[in-house]
């Protein structure tokens, strides 16, 4: 089943006054935005909104096996969200994350987050990761872990605020040859922070 979430998103930051979510850049536009609606991956015409999205945002590259492997094994982690204005409707960010088991406990994995460049600063990417972690507590995950590069003081900041700490350093992680910061959020801190939702920044 999709799961369907609706918000408005406003010119400037939401009212939580969240940071950039994303995992390229922090730069966001004074433009405003239409209706944003959240749902996970459904259909074929998704992977290819995803695909576009990730290719203009992000600099790391990804082939169609890569989004394939997630998108087909896990789409019920596969979140999107979409910005209406009038009649038309696009895909302005993406969280793509898998479950499977790891020294015998199932452990989530945020594979990718990228947010349009424009919408950044408004609470997207946030929302994203807090349903993906609710989605996961529901399938029985252990822990949740990801990659972050060290340079993204905005992610590190979001995640460290969902729970998540600093496992280890990952030198040269990137193609570009910059390190990374694996992240890990033990689910019983997922459950902390996720109760308190309404208090993150």
């Amino acid at each position: 089943q999709h799961q369907h979430k609706t918000a408005m998103a406003n010119g400037g930051a939401n009212a939580n006054g969240s940071s950039c979510e994303c995992c390229s850049g922090c730069s966001t536009s004074g433009a405003g935005a239409g209706e944003i609606t959240f749902r996970t991956y459904s259909a074929e015409e998704d992977l290819l909104a995803l695909m576009s999205l990730v290719d203009k945002e992000l600099s790391e590259p990804y082939s169609i096996f890569t989004y394939r492997y997630f998108v087909y094994n896990w789409p019920q982690l596969c979140f999107l969200a979409f910005e209406r204005v009038g009649t038309e409707e696009h895909c302005v960010g993406a969280l793509v994350c898998k479950a499977d088991l790891h020294k015998q406990v199932l452990r989530g994995y945020v594979a990718m987050l990228v947010v349009e460049r424009r919408l950044r600063k408004r609470g997207i990417g946030k929302e994203m990761v807090k349903m993906a972690i609710e989605r996961m507590i529901a399938e029985g995950c252990a822990e949740v872990v990801l990659e972050a590069e060290v340079s993204n003081k905005a992610a590190l900041n979001l995640y460290s605020k969902l729970g998540f700490i600093r496992d280890k350093r990952l030198y040269k992680y990137y193609l570009t040859g910059t390190d990374a910061y694996r992240l890990k959020l033990s689910i019983s801190n997922a459950h902390l922070s996720l109760a308190h939702r309404d208090g993150i920044a």
